[in-house]
Protein backbone atom coordinates (compact mmCIF):
# COMPACT_ATOMS: atom_id res chain seq x y z
CA UNK A 1 0.00 0.00 0.00
CA UNK A 2 2.75 2.47 0.92
CA UNK A 3 4.60 1.65 -2.29
CA UNK A 4 1.46 2.20 -4.38
CA UNK A 5 0.83 5.60 -2.81
CA UNK A 6 4.39 6.80 -3.15
CA UNK A 7 4.76 5.52 -6.70
CA UNK A 8 1.61 7.48 -7.58
CA UNK A 9 3.25 10.68 -6.32
CA UNK A 10 6.34 9.89 -8.38
CA UNK A 11 4.23 9.23 -11.49
CA UNK A 12 2.49 12.59 -11.02
CA UNK A 13 5.81 14.37 -10.52
CA UNK A 14 4.60 15.55 -7.11
CA UNK A 15 6.93 13.63 -4.83
CA UNK A 16 9.26 16.61 -4.29
CA UNK A 17 6.55 18.78 -2.72
CA UNK A 18 3.84 16.37 -1.53
CA UNK A 19 4.21 13.71 1.17
CA UNK A 20 2.07 10.93 2.57
CA UNK A 21 2.42 10.75 6.35
CA UNK A 22 1.30 7.40 7.81
CA UNK A 23 0.52 8.36 11.39
CA UNK A 24 -2.50 8.69 13.67
CA UNK A 25 -2.47 12.20 15.16
CA UNK A 26 -2.45 15.84 14.12
CA UNK A 27 -0.39 17.73 16.70
CA UNK A 28 -1.97 21.04 15.74
CA UNK A 29 -5.70 20.25 15.77
CA UNK A 30 -5.75 17.25 18.11
CA UNK A 31 -7.45 15.14 15.44
CA UNK A 32 -6.79 11.44 15.13
CA UNK A 33 -6.79 9.07 12.15
CA UNK A 34 -7.46 5.38 12.60
CA UNK A 35 -5.47 2.34 11.62
CA UNK A 36 -8.32 -0.14 11.51
CA UNK A 37 -7.73 -3.87 11.74
CA UNK A 38 -10.20 -6.47 10.54
CA UNK A 39 -10.06 -10.16 11.40
CA UNK A 40 -12.25 -12.85 9.88
CA UNK A 41 -13.54 -15.27 12.52
CA UNK A 42 -15.78 -18.28 12.69
CA UNK A 43 -19.41 -17.37 13.22
CA UNK A 44 -19.68 -19.84 16.12
CA UNK A 45 -16.90 -18.12 18.09
CA UNK A 46 -18.22 -17.22 21.53
CA UNK A 47 -18.04 -13.57 22.63
CA UNK A 48 -19.30 -13.77 26.19
CA UNK A 49 -18.49 -10.92 28.61
CA UNK A 50 -15.55 -12.82 30.20
CA UNK A 51 -14.12 -13.65 26.76
CA UNK A 52 -14.47 -10.08 25.56
CA UNK A 53 -12.88 -8.86 28.78
CA UNK A 54 -9.87 -11.12 28.26
CA UNK A 55 -9.55 -10.02 24.64
CA UNK A 56 -9.63 -6.36 25.74
CA UNK A 57 -6.80 -7.12 28.18
CA UNK A 58 -4.63 -8.40 25.35
CA UNK A 59 -5.47 -5.44 23.12
CA UNK A 60 -4.80 -2.85 25.83
CA UNK A 61 -1.39 -4.35 26.70
CA UNK A 62 -0.05 -5.22 23.23
CA UNK A 63 0.89 -1.55 22.69
CA UNK A 64 4.15 -2.23 24.53
CA UNK A 65 5.40 -3.62 21.19
CA UNK A 66 2.84 -2.33 18.66
CA UNK A 67 2.72 1.36 19.66
CA UNK A 68 4.15 3.91 17.22
CA UNK A 69 4.95 6.44 19.92
CA UNK A 70 4.12 10.13 19.97
CA UNK A 71 5.26 13.44 21.37
CA UNK A 72 2.83 15.02 23.84
CA UNK A 73 -0.78 14.18 24.58
CA UNK A 74 -4.42 14.78 23.68
CA UNK A 75 -7.50 15.09 25.84
CA UNK A 76 -10.45 13.97 23.70
CA UNK A 77 -14.01 14.56 24.77
CA UNK A 78 -16.58 11.86 24.05
CA UNK A 79 -20.16 13.05 23.65
CA UNK A 80 -21.23 11.54 26.98
CA UNK A 81 -18.14 12.49 29.03
CA UNK A 82 -17.58 15.31 31.47
CA UNK A 83 -14.85 17.78 30.44
CA UNK A 84 -11.45 16.30 31.37
CA UNK A 85 -9.51 17.60 34.33
CA UNK A 86 -6.11 19.28 33.73
CA UNK A 87 -3.36 16.69 33.47
CA UNK A 88 0.37 16.66 33.99
CA UNK A 89 2.50 17.25 30.91
CA UNK A 90 3.38 14.10 28.97
CA UNK A 91 6.58 14.38 26.94
CA UNK A 92 6.35 11.07 25.11
CA UNK A 93 4.05 8.07 25.16
CA UNK A 94 3.84 4.61 23.59
CA UNK A 95 0.65 4.84 21.56
CA UNK A 96 -0.78 7.47 19.23
CA UNK A 97 -4.33 6.18 19.61
CA UNK A 98 -4.45 5.62 23.38
CA UNK A 99 -5.56 9.16 24.26
CA UNK A 100 -8.37 9.02 21.72
CA UNK A 101 -10.00 5.75 22.83
CA UNK A 102 -12.92 6.53 25.15
CA UNK A 103 -14.91 3.29 25.14
CA UNK A 104 -14.18 -0.41 25.24
CA UNK A 105 -16.88 -1.72 22.86
CA UNK A 106 -19.21 0.49 20.82
CA UNK A 107 -20.97 0.40 17.47
CA UNK A 108 -21.16 4.04 16.38
CA UNK A 109 -17.56 5.12 16.76
CA UNK A 110 -17.09 8.31 14.76
CA UNK A 111 -17.20 10.48 17.89
CA UNK A 112 -17.00 7.74 20.53
CA UNK A 113 -13.97 5.71 19.56
CA UNK A 114 -13.81 2.26 21.06
CA UNK A 115 -11.18 -0.45 21.30
CA UNK A 116 -13.58 -2.78 19.46
CA UNK A 117 -16.18 -1.64 16.95
CA UNK A 118 -19.20 -3.85 17.64
CA UNK A 119 -20.57 -3.66 14.10
CA UNK A 120 -20.54 -7.14 12.56
CA UNK A 121 -20.07 -6.88 8.80
CA UNK A 122 -18.17 -10.00 7.68
CA UNK A 123 -17.84 -9.09 3.96
CA UNK A 124 -18.29 -12.80 3.39
CA UNK A 125 -20.92 -15.50 4.02
CA UNK A 126 -22.46 -14.25 7.26
CA UNK A 127 -23.61 -17.76 8.14
CA UNK A 128 -20.00 -18.92 8.44
CA UNK A 129 -18.04 -15.82 9.38
CA UNK A 130 -18.00 -12.73 11.53
CA UNK A 131 -15.64 -9.75 11.36
CA UNK A 132 -13.78 -8.42 14.38
CA UNK A 133 -13.11 -4.73 13.77
CA UNK A 134 -10.45 -3.06 15.93
CA UNK A 135 -9.81 0.68 16.28
CA UNK A 136 -7.09 0.69 18.92
CA UNK A 137 -4.02 0.04 16.76
CA UNK A 138 -1.35 2.51 15.63
CA UNK A 139 0.00 2.81 12.08
CA UNK A 140 3.39 1.12 12.10
CA UNK A 141 6.35 2.08 9.95
CA UNK A 142 8.28 -1.07 10.84
CA UNK A 143 7.16 -4.17 8.91
CA UNK A 144 8.40 -6.21 11.87
CA UNK A 145 6.02 -4.34 14.20
CA UNK A 146 3.15 -4.79 11.75
CA UNK A 147 3.82 -8.53 11.60
CA UNK A 148 3.79 -8.73 15.39
CA UNK A 149 0.62 -6.67 15.69
CA UNK A 150 -1.36 -8.74 13.20
CA UNK A 151 0.26 -12.07 14.03
CA UNK A 152 -0.08 -11.97 17.81
CA UNK A 153 -3.69 -10.80 17.54
CA UNK A 154 -4.46 -13.61 15.09
CA UNK A 155 -2.92 -16.10 17.54
CA UNK A 156 -5.05 -14.81 20.42
CA UNK A 157 -8.19 -14.98 18.25
CA UNK A 158 -7.33 -18.59 17.39
CA UNK A 159 -7.10 -19.31 21.12
CA UNK A 160 -10.49 -17.63 21.51
CA UNK A 161 -12.06 -19.78 18.80
CA UNK A 162 -10.72 -22.92 20.48
CA UNK A 163 -11.77 -21.89 23.99
CA UNK A 164 -8.16 -21.58 25.22
CA UNK A 165 -7.98 -17.99 26.48
CA UNK A 166 -6.54 -17.45 29.97
CA UNK A 167 -8.94 -17.04 32.87
CA UNK A 168 -9.09 -14.30 35.50
CA UNK A 169 -7.27 -11.86 33.23
CA UNK A 170 -9.93 -9.15 32.81
CA UNK A 171 -8.99 -5.52 33.37
CA UNK A 172 -10.94 -3.36 35.80
CA UNK A 173 -11.04 -0.62 33.13
CA UNK A 174 -9.62 -1.40 29.69
CA UNK A 175 -9.86 2.20 28.47
CA UNK A 176 -8.07 3.68 31.46
CA UNK A 177 -5.46 0.92 31.37
CA UNK A 178 -4.78 1.66 27.71
CA UNK A 179 -4.02 5.27 28.56
CA UNK A 180 -2.07 4.45 31.72
CA UNK A 181 0.25 2.05 29.90
CA UNK A 182 0.85 4.51 27.09
CA UNK A 183 1.79 7.31 29.48
CA UNK A 184 3.79 5.32 32.05
CA UNK A 185 7.27 6.84 32.03
CA UNK A 186 8.56 4.15 34.42
CA UNK A 187 7.79 1.47 31.81
CA UNK A 188 6.48 -0.82 34.55
CA UNK A 189 3.07 -0.73 32.84
CA UNK A 190 1.11 -1.95 35.87
CA UNK A 191 -2.64 -2.46 35.36
CA UNK A 192 -5.49 -3.32 37.70
CA UNK A 193 -7.55 -6.45 37.15
CA UNK A 194 -11.24 -6.88 37.80
CA UNK A 195 -10.46 -9.32 40.63
CA UNK A 196 -8.55 -6.62 42.51
CA UNK A 197 -5.05 -7.85 41.67
CA UNK A 198 -2.45 -5.87 39.76
CA UNK A 199 -0.17 -7.15 37.01
CA UNK A 200 2.36 -5.76 34.54
CA UNK A 201 1.53 -5.54 30.84
CA UNK A 202 4.67 -7.54 30.09
CA UNK A 203 3.47 -10.38 32.34
CA UNK A 204 0.06 -10.26 30.65
CA UNK A 205 1.68 -10.69 27.25
CA UNK A 206 3.80 -13.58 28.50
CA UNK A 207 0.63 -15.38 29.64
CA UNK A 208 -0.89 -15.07 26.17
CA UNK A 209 2.41 -16.07 24.56
CA UNK A 210 2.74 -19.21 26.68
CA UNK A 211 -0.79 -20.36 25.82
CA UNK A 212 -0.20 -19.68 22.13
CA UNK A 213 3.06 -21.64 22.31
CA UNK A 214 1.27 -24.54 23.99
CA UNK A 215 -1.72 -24.80 21.67
CA UNK A 216 -0.51 -23.28 18.40
CA UNK A 217 3.23 -24.02 18.32
CA UNK A 218 4.25 -26.27 15.43
CA UNK A 219 1.09 -25.60 13.44
CA UNK A 220 3.02 -23.83 10.65
CA UNK A 221 6.40 -22.27 9.91
CA UNK A 222 4.74 -18.84 9.93
CA UNK A 223 3.27 -19.41 13.38
CA UNK A 224 6.59 -20.70 14.69
CA UNK A 225 8.34 -17.54 13.46
CA UNK A 226 5.67 -15.39 15.06
CA UNK A 227 5.89 -17.15 18.43
CA UNK A 228 9.69 -16.98 18.45
CA UNK A 229 9.67 -13.27 17.52
CA UNK A 230 6.98 -12.51 20.10
CA UNK A 231 9.11 -14.08 22.83
CA UNK A 232 12.24 -12.32 21.57
CA UNK A 233 10.51 -8.94 21.79
CA UNK A 234 9.09 -9.55 25.26
CA UNK A 235 12.56 -10.53 26.52
CA UNK A 236 14.14 -7.46 24.92
CA UNK A 237 11.48 -5.12 26.33
CA UNK A 238 12.67 -6.08 29.78
CA UNK A 239 16.41 -6.24 29.18
CA UNK A 240 17.58 -4.65 25.93
CA UNK A 241 15.59 -1.94 24.15
CA UNK A 242 18.50 -1.29 21.79
CA UNK A 243 17.87 -4.68 20.17
CA UNK A 244 14.40 -3.47 19.13
CA UNK A 245 15.42 -0.30 17.29
CA UNK A 246 13.91 -0.55 13.81
CA UNK A 247 11.52 -3.26 15.00
CA UNK A 248 9.36 -1.57 17.63
CA UNK A 249 8.30 1.87 16.46
CA UNK A 250 7.91 3.65 19.78
CA UNK A 251 11.38 2.57 20.86
CA UNK A 252 12.86 3.62 17.51
CA UNK A 253 11.17 7.03 17.55
CA UNK A 254 12.04 7.67 21.18
CA UNK A 255 15.69 6.89 20.47
CA UNK A 256 15.71 9.31 17.52
CA UNK A 257 14.02 12.05 19.53
CA UNK A 258 16.28 11.64 22.57
CA UNK A 259 19.34 11.77 20.34
CA UNK A 260 18.07 14.96 18.72
CA UNK A 261 17.08 16.60 22.02
CA UNK A 262 20.55 15.98 23.41
CA UNK A 263 22.36 17.14 20.28
CA UNK A 264 20.35 20.36 19.93
CA UNK A 265 19.92 21.06 23.65
CA UNK A 266 16.12 21.20 23.32
CA UNK A 267 13.25 20.74 25.75
CA UNK A 268 10.46 18.27 25.04
CA UNK A 269 8.01 21.13 24.54
CA UNK A 270 9.91 22.39 21.49
CA UNK A 271 7.65 22.27 18.36
CA UNK A 272 10.64 20.97 16.41
CA UNK A 273 10.04 17.57 18.00
CA UNK A 274 6.50 17.44 16.63
CA UNK A 275 7.91 17.93 13.13
CA UNK A 276 10.35 15.07 13.68
CA UNK A 277 7.49 12.94 15.02
CA UNK A 278 5.60 13.53 11.76
CA UNK A 279 8.60 13.01 9.49
CA UNK A 280 9.24 9.62 11.09
CA UNK A 281 6.02 8.53 9.37
CA UNK A 282 6.82 9.87 5.90
CA UNK A 283 6.45 6.86 3.56
CA UNK A 284 9.01 8.24 1.11
CA UNK A 285 12.10 5.99 1.59
CA UNK A 286 14.35 8.97 0.79
CA UNK A 287 12.77 11.46 3.22
CA UNK A 288 11.14 9.35 5.95
CA UNK A 289 13.20 9.24 9.15
CA UNK A 290 12.31 5.62 9.83
CA UNK A 291 14.14 4.52 6.69
CA UNK A 292 17.37 6.11 7.92
CA UNK A 293 17.52 3.81 10.94
CA UNK A 294 19.75 0.74 10.72
CA UNK A 295 18.24 -2.12 12.76
CA UNK A 296 20.17 -5.09 14.02
CA UNK A 297 20.45 -8.13 11.77
CA UNK A 298 17.37 -10.07 12.87
CA UNK A 299 14.96 -7.19 12.38
CA UNK A 300 16.73 -5.77 9.32
CA UNK A 301 16.49 -9.09 7.48
CA UNK A 302 12.75 -9.31 8.17
CA UNK A 303 12.01 -5.72 7.20
CA UNK A 304 13.88 -6.14 3.92
CA UNK A 305 12.39 -9.56 3.12
CA UNK A 306 8.78 -8.36 3.10
CA UNK A 307 9.30 -5.37 0.80
CA UNK A 308 8.23 -7.02 -2.44
CA UNK A 309 7.43 -4.70 -5.36
CA UNK A 310 5.54 -7.54 -7.07
CA UNK A 311 2.86 -7.31 -4.35
CA UNK A 312 1.67 -4.01 -5.83
CA UNK A 313 0.34 -5.76 -8.92
CA UNK A 314 0.22 -9.50 -8.14
CA UNK A 315 -2.65 -10.63 -5.88
CA UNK A 316 -2.51 -13.54 -3.42
CA UNK A 317 -3.01 -16.72 -5.45
CA UNK A 318 -5.11 -18.57 -2.86
CA UNK A 319 -7.94 -16.12 -2.05
CA UNK A 320 -10.78 -14.39 -3.87
CA UNK A 321 -8.37 -11.51 -4.51
CA UNK A 322 -7.17 -13.63 -7.44
CA UNK A 323 -10.62 -13.63 -9.04
CA UNK A 324 -11.13 -9.94 -8.32
CA UNK A 325 -7.82 -9.15 -10.02
CA UNK A 326 -9.02 -10.92 -13.17
CA UNK A 327 -12.13 -8.77 -13.12
CA UNK A 328 -10.13 -5.57 -12.62
CA UNK A 329 -7.85 -6.40 -15.55
CA UNK A 330 -10.83 -7.26 -17.76
CA UNK A 331 -12.80 -4.09 -17.09
CA UNK A 332 -9.74 -1.85 -17.39
CA UNK A 333 -8.98 -3.38 -20.78
CA UNK A 334 -12.47 -2.38 -21.93
CA UNK A 335 -11.80 1.31 -21.24
CA UNK A 336 -15.16 2.04 -19.66
CA UNK A 337 -17.28 0.20 -22.22
CA UNK A 338 -19.02 -1.85 -19.52
CA UNK A 339 -20.27 -0.35 -16.24
CA UNK A 340 -19.19 -2.38 -13.22
CA UNK A 341 -18.83 -2.45 -9.44
CA UNK A 342 -16.31 -4.65 -7.62
CA UNK A 343 -16.87 -5.22 -3.90
CA UNK A 344 -15.09 -7.43 -1.41
CA UNK A 345 -17.58 -10.22 -1.94
CA UNK A 346 -19.14 -9.55 -5.36
CA UNK A 347 -18.68 -8.35 -8.91
CA UNK A 348 -21.59 -6.69 -10.67
CA UNK A 349 -22.41 -5.15 -14.04
CA UNK A 350 -26.03 -4.55 -13.13
CA UNK A 351 -28.40 -5.12 -10.24
CA UNK A 352 -29.46 -8.38 -11.96
CA UNK A 353 -26.05 -9.28 -13.39
CA UNK A 354 -23.67 -10.14 -10.58
CA UNK A 355 -21.39 -12.80 -9.13
CA UNK A 356 -21.32 -13.40 -5.37
CA UNK A 357 -17.98 -14.47 -3.86
CA UNK A 358 -18.86 -15.34 -0.27
CA UNK A 359 -15.85 -17.53 0.57
CA UNK A 360 -12.66 -15.47 1.11
CA UNK A 361 -10.53 -18.61 0.76
CA UNK A 362 -11.73 -19.57 -2.72
CA UNK A 363 -10.11 -17.99 -5.79
CA UNK A 364 -13.27 -17.93 -7.95
CA UNK A 365 -11.01 -17.82 -11.01
CA UNK A 366 -13.21 -20.09 -13.14
CA UNK A 367 -16.43 -18.48 -11.94
CA UNK A 368 -15.08 -15.01 -12.72
CA UNK A 369 -13.96 -16.09 -16.19
CA UNK A 370 -17.43 -17.45 -16.96
CA UNK A 371 -19.07 -14.31 -15.56
CA UNK A 372 -16.90 -12.02 -17.67
CA UNK A 373 -17.51 -14.10 -20.78
CA UNK A 374 -21.25 -13.42 -20.74
CA UNK A 375 -22.46 -11.25 -23.65
CA UNK A 376 -23.35 -7.75 -22.51
CA UNK A 377 -24.32 -4.52 -24.26
CA UNK A 378 -21.88 -1.66 -23.98
CA UNK A 379 -22.97 1.31 -21.89
CA UNK A 380 -21.78 4.19 -19.76
CA UNK A 381 -21.86 4.48 -15.99
CA UNK A 382 -25.46 5.68 -16.08
CA UNK A 383 -26.52 2.13 -17.02
CA UNK A 384 -25.38 0.81 -13.65
CA UNK A 385 -28.29 0.81 -11.21
CA UNK A 386 -27.91 0.47 -7.40
CA UNK A 387 -27.02 -3.09 -6.46
CA UNK A 388 -29.51 -5.16 -4.52
CA UNK A 389 -27.23 -8.19 -4.24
Amino acid sequence: GDELLHSSLVALGADSHVSFIKNNVDHYTGATFGCHENYLMKREAQFTPPILGTLLTFLATRQIFTGSGRVGQSNPLAFDFEPPQPEAQVNFQLSQRADHIVNDIYQWVQFNRAIINARDEPLADYRKYRRLHLLIGDSNMSPFATALKIGTTACVLSLLEHGRLPRDLVLADAVQSTRDISRDTTQQWIVQLENGKSIGALDVQWEFHQLAQKYLGGSSAETNWLLESWGFVLDALKQNHQALIGGVDWITKKWLLETFVEAEKLTWSDPWLQSIDLEYHNIDPVRGLFFGVTPRKRIAEWNNSVRRPSATHTPPANTRASGRARAVAFFQSRSGEIPYVINWDSIACDSRDFLVMGDPFQTYNEEVDRFLARPRPSGGPSDLRPLDC
